[in-house]
C-alpha cells in the first residue's frame, strides 16, 4: 500500500520568489566559478612575466621555467622578451637543445627587437653545446652587422673551433685580441690564442703588423701609457717601413702620456725616422715636451721647423693651435693671430678652421677695425654650420646698429631668433629687435642672407606618435608594470636609435624611466633629441621642455634666491649645467651637490652662514647645497660690481682668472666680455647658464603660470 504525506500547497508569490533566489545565487555561483577558474587557468601574463624575470636573476631556472612556457604566446605584445628569459632559463639549466627553438620567437617578431644581438649569441652559444658548431656559424653569419662586439667575434671564433677550422678560429680570436685590448673579452682571447699557437705550428696565421700597432695604440688612447710602451717596444723588431717609425715614435708618445716630460723629450729630439708624417707627429711632441719643461723658446722653434718640414701635416696644425692657444690665454693677439690665419688659410677643409677664422674675426670687431665688417660675414659664407654662426650674425646686427642702419640690424636678429631659437644670442636678438621691430629688414642684407648655405635644420617635429613608435612605447609601459625598468629603457633606447621619432622615444624615456632622476631625463633629450635647442618653444609640448629643463626643489630654490636677491630661474640653469639636477653627483675635482661646492668651499660658508653641526656629507643635502650656492653666487658677483656673467665665468674657472679677463678689453656690452673668455670650456659654460635661464623664464614663467 502506498502512502502519501499530505503538504499544504505553497503559495505562488513564496514559490516565485524561491525559484528568484535560486537563479540569483546559481548566476553568483557561475560567477564565482569563472573567475576562481580564470585565475587559475589564465592569470595576468604580466604577472608571469614578472615572476620569471626575477626567478631567472636569482638563479630558481625551473621555477623560472614553469613561470614562462608557453608565455610568449599568451603576451604577444612581449613576445620576445618572455621568449628571451624563458631560452636564458633554458641555457643556464643546460637544456641547450630548446634554445634555438624558443629564440625563434625573437628573430621573427614583425616589430624589430631590440634582442636580436643578444639572442643571437644566446642561440649560437646553445648550438656549439649542442654539437652543432655549423648552426651557430650559419646564425652568427646571418646576424653578423647587429652582433655586439667584441663578444661576436669571440663566439665566432668558438663556433669555428668547434666545427674543426682552427685557422679560422684563430684570425676571430685575433680580432677580439687586437681591436678590443682593454676588453675582457681580450683576456680569453688569449688563452685560446696560445693555444692555437701550439697546436697549429707553422699553420697558425700571424697576426699582421698593423694590427699589432693598432694594439699597442689603442691602450695608448685608452691611458694605458705603460702597457702600450711595454708592447710597443717588444714589436719594433717585428715592424718595418713606416710602421716601424710609427711604433718608435709613439714610445716616447708614451713617456708624455705618462709624464715623464724630460725622458720623452729627450728620446724624442735624438729619434730619427724617415717617414715624414711619422716625423711630423715626433716634432710635434718634441714641441710638447718642451711646452711642459716651460722651455717656450724650444718649443717655438721646434713649430717653425715642423712648419718648415711638414707643412701640409695635420701635425702642423695641431702644433700651429697649441701655439695660438696659449698666446691667447696670454691675451697675445699679434701673436696668436697669424697663427690662427695660418691655421684656417692653409687647412680650410679642416673641422677646427671655422674656430680659427673666428678668432681673427673676433679680434677685430673688438679692436673696432674697419674690415670687421666684412671678416663677420666671410665667417658665415665660408663656416655657416660654424658653432659662431650665431654669434657673426649678432655682433653684424651690433655693427649696423652702430651705423644707424636699423633696417640691416632687423634682419640680422630675426635670422638669428629663426636658426637658433634657444642660444644665448637668440636671446639677446630678441631684446635687440624690441626697438628696431617697426622697421622692414633690409632687403640687401636678407639677399646676403639667402645666399649663406645655413645647415637646413627641423623648425618643428611631430609629437604624434607613428605606429611603430607607439609600439615601442606600449611595450615598454608593459615592461615597465612588469617591473622590468631597465628592459624598458632598452626597448625605447633601441626604438630611438633607429626609429624616425627619437625625440618622441626620448620624451617617453624621460617620463617612464627617469621619473624622479631629472639628469637622467636631461641626459635623454641631450641623446636622442639633439637638436631639441633648434626647436621654437611653442613647437613642442610642455611636458617636452619639463624634461629637458626640470625644477626640482622648487621651493628651496626660490626662497634661497630670493633670500640672495638672485633670479631662481638663473639658478635653476646654472644647477641644470653644474649638476644636472643630481643631488649626488661628484665631479673630479671633488665638488659636489646640486651646485658643485667643494669641501674647502663648504667649510667656509658653513662657518658665514653659522650652520650648526656642519659636515661636508651635508653637501648631498638639496636644501643645505642650494642655500650654500645661491649664497656664492651672490658673494662672487658682488665681488664683481654685479656683473653676472664675470660672476659665472668666476664660478666656473676661478676669481682671479674673471677679473683678469675683464680688464683685456674696453667692453661695450656683457656679450663682448663673454665672447672674449679664451676658455672655450668656460665661455660655452655662461653662454649655456644664461641660455638656460632664458629657457626656464619661457617655460615657468609668470605667463606660462
Amino acid at each position: 500500500m502506498m502512502r502519501y504525506c499530505l503538504v499544504p500547497p505553497i503559495p505562488a508569490r513564496w514559490r516565485n520568489a524561491a525559484l528568484s533566489a535560486v537563479a540569483v545565487l546559481t548566476a553568483v555561483a557561475g560567477v564565482m566559478f569563472a573567475l576562481t577558474f580564470s585565475l587559475h587557468a589564465a592569470p595576468d601574463p604580466v604577472i608571469d612575466l614578472k615572476a620569471g624575470a626575477d626567478a631567472l636573476e636569482a638563479g630558481r631556472y625551473p621555477a623560472a621555467i614553469v613561470a614562462l612556457k608557453g608565455l610568449p604566446q599568451r603576451l604577444p605584445k612581449l613576445a620576445d622578451y618572455a621568449a628571451w628569459f624563458l631560452a636564458s632559463a633554458q641555457s643556464s639549466s643546460k637544456d641547450y637543445a630548446a634554445v634555438p627553438a624558443t629564440l625563434d620567437t625573437v628573430f621573427k617578431q614583425s616589430l624589430p627587437s631590440p634582442l636580436v644581438p643578444r639572442a643571437a649569441l644566446l642561440a649560437a652559444d646553445a648550438l656549439t653545446n649542442n654539437n652543432d658548431p655549423a648552426g651557430a656559424l650559419e646564425l652568427l653569419r646571418k646576424y653578423y652587422s647587429v652582433l655586439l662586439q667584441p663578444k661576436g667575434d669571440l663566439a665566432m671564433g668558438t663556433a669555428f673551433a668547434g666545427s674543426g677550422d682552427s685557422v679560422s678560429a684563430a684570425i676571430y680570436y685575433q680580432r677580439v685580441y687586437y681591436g678590443f685590448p682593454v676588453s675582457a673579452e681580450a683576456g680569453l682571447a688569449s688563452t685560446e690564442i696560445e693555444k692555437f699557437k701550439t697546436d697549429l705550428g707553422e699553420k697558425y696565421p700571424p697576426a699582421l703588423p698593423t694590427a699589432m700597432l693598432g694594439r699597442a695604440i689603442k691602450l695608448l688612447d685608452a691611458g694605458q701609457a705603460v702597457r702600450a710602451r711595454k708592447e710597443l717596444e717588444a714589436l719594433v723588431p717585428q715592424l718595418g717601413g713606416a710602421e716601424r717609425d710609427l711604433a718608435r715614435v709613439r714610445i716616447g708618445v708614451a713617456r708624455y702620456t705618462a709624464k715623464e716630460n724630460a725622458v720623452a723629450y729627450k728620446y724624442l729630439s735624438t729619434l730619427e725616422v724617415a717617414s715624414a708624417e711619422a716625423d711630423a707627429e715626433r716634432l710635434y711632441y718634441v714641441m710638447q715636451s718642451a711646452r711642459r719643461l716651460n722651455n717656450l723658446d724650444e718649443m717655438d722653434a721646434v713649430a717653425a721647423k715642423l712648419g718648415r718640414l711638414h707643412p701640409n701635416s695635420t701635425w702642423r696644425l695641431q702644433a700651429v693651435l697649441a701655439a695660438a692657444n696659449r698666446y691667447l690665454t696670454e691675451n697675445k693677439a699679434d701673436e696668436y693671430e697669424p697663427l690662427y690665419r695660418a691655421c684656417y688659410e692653409s687647412f680650410p677643409q679642416d673641422k677646427q678652421a671655422a674656430g680659427c677664422h673666428w678668432k681673427v674675426a673676433w679680434v677685430h670687431y673688438l679692436r673696432r677695425e674697419s674690415d670687421a665688417t666684412e671678416l663677420l660675414r666671410a665667417h658665415l659664407r665660408l663656416f655657416p654650420a660654424s658653432e659662431d654662426a650665431s654669434a657673426a650674425l649678432y655682433f653684424l646686427g651690433r655693427l649696423a646698429e652702430q651705423s644707424n642702419d636699423r633696417a640691416a640690424a632687423r634682419a640680422y636678429y630675426d635670422e638669428i631668433a629663426r636658426e637658433y631659437p634657444n642660444q644665448y644670442y637668440a636671446m639677446l636678438a630678441r631684446d635687440r629687435l624690441t626697438p628696431v621691430a617697426t622697421v622692414p629688414p633690409s632687403p640687401a642684407a636678407a639677399e646676403f642672407l639667402r645666399a649663406v648655405a645655413f645647415p637646413q635644420r627641423a623648425r618643428t617635429t611631430v609629437f604624434d606618435a607613428s605606429a611603430a613608435s607607439q609600439a615601442r612605447i606600449d611595450r615598454a609601459k608593459l615592461l615597465v608594470s612588469a617591473g622590468l625598468k631597465d628592459w624598458a629603457e632598452i626597448e625605447l633606447r633601441y626604438g630611438a636609435r633607429t626609429g624616425d621619432q627619437p625625440h618622441l622615444l626620448a620624451m617617453q624615456l624621460g617620463a617612464l624611466i627617469g621619473d624622479g632622476q631629472p639628469a637622467q631625463a636631461i641626459r635623454y633629450i641631450k641623446s636622442y633629441a639633439g637638436n631639441y635647442l633648434y626647436l621654437p618653444i611653442d613647437s613642442a609640448p610642455p611636458a617636452f621642455w619639463q624634461l629637458a629643463f626640470p625644477l626640482p626643489y622648487r621651493t628651496d630654490l626660490e626662497r634661497f634666491s630670493k633670500q640672495n636677491k638672485l633670479d631662481p630661474f638663473l639658478m635653476a640653469a646654472l644647477i641644470r649645467q653644474e649638476s644636472e639636477f643630481d643631488a649626488k653627483v661628484v665631479s673630479v675635482a671633488n665638488a659636489r651637490g646640486l651646485t658643485q661646492i667643494e669641501p674647502a668651499t663648504g667649510r667656509e660658508l658653513s662657518r658665514k652662514l653659522k650652520i650648526p653641526a656642519y659636515t661636508t656629507a651635508k653637501l648631498f643635502q638639496p636644501s643645505l647645497n642650494l642655500q650654500f650656492g645661491t649664497y656664492y653666487l651672490r658673494l662672487v658677483t658682488d665681488q664683481l660690481g654685479g656683473h653676472t656673467e664675470a660672476a659665472l665665468a668666476a664660478y666656473n674657472a676661478g676669481m682671479s682668472r674673471a677679473k683678469s679677463w675683464l680688464t683685456w678689453g674696453n667692453f661695450q656690452e656683457p656679450a663682448e666680455f663673454v665672447e672674449t673668455v679664451p676658455f672655450t670650456q668656460t665661455r660655452g659654460y655662461i653662454q649655456a647658464v644664461l641660455r638656460n635661464a632664458d629657457a626656464y623664464r619661457r617655460i615657468y614663467g609668470p605667463q606660462q603660470q
